[in-house]
């Protein structure tokens, strides 16, 4: 328990062993002397003393809600402060490699000149970075309103939230389509398109 709850160095604890000894006969029926015995123990641990250690437990309490940050970068480049920010906003940087790997798939590559592998990776990353302005424009316009919304969680179109992510967001819009039809000169002559939902509406006046 002292290791489980690491606090090992920091109690001091004091316990006795109390041993029970019986005998019993082997085999049924009443005992006799001639009657073969066995001797059985139960061990028990009893606690007597606990003390605190007072010079352990001030010289841990002094390192409580201290953090170490290692960082490369130079006093001028990035201040204390500045490098404790940064790694608070660390959740948002992977959430960016995180939707490169797993949303916008940029592996594997399937070029192999450098300059395309350049171009790939920086249209890809364009499109990382409009996902992240498209959630970042509606949760401050939510914030801002102190608003929450329903119908962003498709499997509990109930539950409200006002940190909706860019894919909750276009997933809201799966439904709509534009139907184009064009006469045999290619001039378009009829558009389509599927009425918006209060919802969607809502959605893009949020995001302007």
């Amino acid at each position: 328990m002292l290791k489980e709850h690491r606090v090992a160095k920091l109690l001091s604890v004091a316990w006795e062993k109390q041993v029970e000894r019986k005998t019993h006969y082997v085999g049924r029926g009443r005992g006799s002397a001639s009657r073969k015995k066995r001797e059985s123990e139960t061990i028990r641990y009893h606690i007597t003393h606990i003390a605190r250690r007072g010079e352990n437990i001030a010289e841990i309490t002094k390192r409580f809600g201290w953090k170490a940050f290692v960082t490369n970068a130079v006093q001028p480049r990035l201040s204390l402060e500045a490098a404790v920010l940064c790694y608070r906003n660390e959740y948002r940087v992977e959430r960016i490699f995180h939707r490169l790997k797993s949303r916008v798939h940029i592996a594997p590559l399937f070029v192999k000149l450098n300059d395309q592998i350049e171009g790939l990776t920086s249209l890809l990353t364009l499109g990382v970075r409009v996902l992240t302005v498209m959630a970042f424009v509606l949760r401050r316009s939510l914030h801002n309103d102190q608003a929450k919304r329903p119908g962003l969680h498709l499997e509990n179109k109930a539950k409200m939230t006002d940190k909706p992510t860019a894919e909750r967001i276009l997933k809201a819009f799966s439904d709509v389509s534009l139907t184009i039809i064009k006469n045999a000169a290619g001039e378009e002559i009829l558009r389509r398109l599927t009425p918006l939902s209060g919802l969607q509406e809502e959605l893009l006046q949020r995001q302007g």
